[in-house]
């Protein structure tokens, strides 16, 4: 399931993450590329850092404890962050994110873009899906998950700076079908509760979604 969420960060935080990046240095991207992505990855990337692992922080932590995203994601844990600037001409060519990061099983890959949409020309996110290439490119502050088993590619910029934080979870939910169904199922349970409260119905779809998650968790 590929999902876009709105409004992980506030215009606020991302001002002020901006601003902060700013003062920072970065290095070349490759250094945290596999051997076959280093040949097609064209970008740089924050130099770590006790002020960088303090910032990795504060946006994890607005990215677990968006609604949207634990439903979407069912995270088990995260990788640290990377931020990463592409300027013009840079790009990062197609390829398939490492199967293990930091000793986890990537299953979730997601993009939270910093810079504003009008700020620069090209940079769109593009994901290969059965029914063809989604190109993705949002407001800052919003996020895009999906499952880290697809081919995708970053389109080169030819105008402007595409600034981003990018990141894996390895979720409970191994299977992103299941994940899926989970999500659906309990967006379709919420809102039942928004409409008529606690009633039968919504308590059978709470059992249903909890028994779900006891046979699938790992």
């Amino acid at each position: 399931m590929l999902i876009t969420i709105a409004n992980v960060l506030s215009q606020e935080d991302v001002i002020e993450l901006r601003d902060k990046l700013a003062a920072l240095r970065f290095e070349d991207g490759r250094a945290t590329a596999g051997w076959g992505a280093k040949l097609v990855k064209a970008n740089q990337q924050m130099r770590d850092g006790v002020t960088a692992r303090l910032l990795r922080e504060e946006v994890a932590a607005k990215i677990r404890g968006h609604a949207v995203f634990d439903l979407a994601v069912r995270p088990r844990a995260l990788t640290p962050l990377l931020f990463s600037r592409y300027g013009v001409g840079d790009a990062y060519g197609t390829h398939v994110d490492n199967p293990m990061m930091d000793g986890l099983r990537t299953d979730v890959s997601f993009t939270l873009f910093l810079s504003d949409p009008e700020s620069d020309d090209g940079g769109e996110l593009v994901i290969e899906t059965p029914a063809g290439e989604d190109a993705v490119k949002l407001p800052a502050g919003h996020l895009v998950a999906y499952p880290s088993t697809t081919l995708h590619r970053v389109a080169e910029v030819t105008r402007g700076e595409r600034l981003v934080a990018v990141g894996w979870a390895q979720s409970h939910i191994r299977d992103a079908a299941r994940r899926e169904l989970l999500f659906d199922l309990d967006t379709a349970r919420r809102r039942l509760f928004d409409r008529h409260g606690k009633t039968e119905d919504f308590d059978l779809l709470a059992k249903t979604s909890a028994n779900l998650m006891r046979m699938w968790a790992e």
